[in-house]
């Protein structure tokens, strides 16, 4: 499969050569609506005749190189201001001029994943106070999709201009996380829709990703790097702020745990590496829960060692973060169509991270530590925000924040013999503290660990879920 790929890209490029370069070309990334990143150097590049000379010019900048031996060439512009008022980017070469209108300059994000990140607006629930026409600074484009051996120059697409009929097909959690900051920041939105259904982690991870986990073999996993090859390459190196990722699914169903997080390890790695901005922010979705409720209070079925590996990911890879979604997954539906608080949670961490807001918590509590005391176990959290509390959404769809309730549940504990029994749970300050009589001697506790974990509902007082975790490694 690997060398048909192979075989295609150079005819791909072949094809390239026989029409020759000449004619001045930027790539779809650089057409009508685009949205480009303030505050840091921005690429632009594309196609000229070989050795000509290439100018562009944007917002009072003009930046000149020659086209190399291939015809390909790049610019940068210095950084940015933020601007809500179109403008022209023109590229100028010889007799030869392109002007790309309508161009805005605030933040870009890359959204990609399965298709719970690809799912569109259309089949998602649309809050009735949120008028797309009144968004036109929310762009979109979609990358194709596309498996490809080699890196892929370029692709077929366009920016559109959010309005109520072009937002049918916006990836609906990335409109959805760009609606938020605009209403903290007010700044345009570019969103870079680069997601296929389906799909696992191993083909959008590059090689330079497996180049630095020594954990992974790529020669092992099978198709690796495919959809990067065709779909992201063909972005980069557009600036951007950082990255959005909804995954996790197609791999879940196999039965990882680990092994994902040393996935999740070589993808943002390998996106940093190939990018070559730095720690890029890197945020994803925890996956919610589905299918039906497990009464053990072991756990351990379908999704949950994979929701802890993408625990481990936020826990141990810097620069990233996690929005948990276990409070608004339908047992029947893998997609849920509640996208709007999967969006907003991911906002919270750029908006706490990235966008300097201090008053923002990004996250329910996280695991920080378990301590044995006496016949209890007492757990502490990181992002407590206000303080922990009990609480339940009143439906998976309802968007509305969750409902503080009298009874914690969702924990269970066990003792040295390893037998896990259901167990009563109190919030004492910032942490929580867990027994059962039939657990004298307490030495691990589990919470929401399980494919669908009715029972949870641990929160902070800013409404957002606990994450699934436990103590033990048995």
């Amino acid at each position: 499969m690997n060398q048909r790929l192979t075989s295609a890209a150079v005819l791909l490029q072949l094809l390239w050569a026989s029409v020759g370069l000449a004619e001045l070309k930027l790539p779809a990334m650089f057409t009508s609506g685009a949205v480009l990143q303030q505050g840091t150097p921005v690429p632009v590049w594309g196609w000229a005749e070989a050795g000509a000379e290439v100018t562009v010019a944007f917002a009072g900048q003009s930046a000149s190189t020659v086209a190399d031996a291939e015809g390909r060439w790049t610019v940068r512009l210095d950084a940015l201001n933020m601007s809500r008022e179109p403008a022209v980017l023109t590229v100028a070469s010889g007799d030869s001029q392109v002007a790309v209108e309508n161009v805005l300059v605030g933040e870009v994000w890359f959204c990609s994943g399965q298709s719970n990140m690809e799912w569109p607006i259309a089949r998602s629930l649309l809050p009735e106070h949120i008028n797309p026409d009144a968004h036109p600074t929310i762009r979109h484009i979609k990358v194709p999709r596309l498996r490809a051996g080699e890196p892929a120059d370029d692709f077929q697409g366009s920016w559109q201009v959010c309005s109520s009929a072009t937002v049918r097909q916006f990836t609906a959690v990335g409109f959805f996380f760009a609606y938020s900051l605009q209403q903290e920041l007010d700044v345009p939105v570019g969103l870079i829709n680069c997601s296929w259904g389906g799909t696992r982690i191993e083909p959008w991870i590059p090689p330079d990703g497996f180049d630095l986990v020594d954990e992974l073999d790529a020669a092992t996993l099978g198709d690796t790097s495919t959809m990067y090859h065709g779909m992201v390459a063909a972005v980069q190196p557009y600036a951007v702020r950082g990255a959005l990722w909804y995954q996790g699914e197609s791999n879940g169903n196999r039965g990882e745990g680990e092994s994902y997080f040393w996935k999740m390890k070589a993808l943002v790695g390998g996106w940093r590496a190939t990018w070559k901005q730095g720690a890029l922010p890197f945020y994803f979705v925890q996956l919610a829960n589905f299918r039906q409720p497990n009464s053990n209070p072991a756990g351990g079925d379908g999704w949950a060692p994979l929701r802890e590996a993408q625990l481990k990911t936020v826990q141990e890879v810097p620069n990233t973060g996690m929005a948990v979604t276990i409070d608004i997954g339908e047992a029947d539906d893998i997609h849920p169509q509640n996208k709007f608080d999967v969006g907003r949670r991911l906002a919270l961490w750029a908006l706490a991270r990235d966008y300097a807001k201090e008053d923002v918590v990004p996250s329910g509590p996280l695991l920080k530590s378990a301590t044995a005391e006496g016949g209890t176990m007492r757990i502490g959290f990181d992002h407590v925000g206000t303080g922990l509390m009990a609480a339940r959404k009143q439906r998976p769809r309802d968007m509305s924040p969750p409902k503080p309730v009298e009874t914690l549940q969702g924990f269970a504990i066990a003792g040295a013999d390893r037998q896990w029994h259901w167990a009563e749970a109190r919030i004492d300050a910032d942490t929580v503290v867990v027994s059962a009589e039939a657990v004298p001697e307490p030495v691990a506790v589990r919470y929401a660990f399980s494919m669908n974990p009715e029972k949870a509902n641990l929160y902070n007082r800013e409404g957002l879920p606990a994450s699934p975790f436990r103590t033990d490694d048995w």
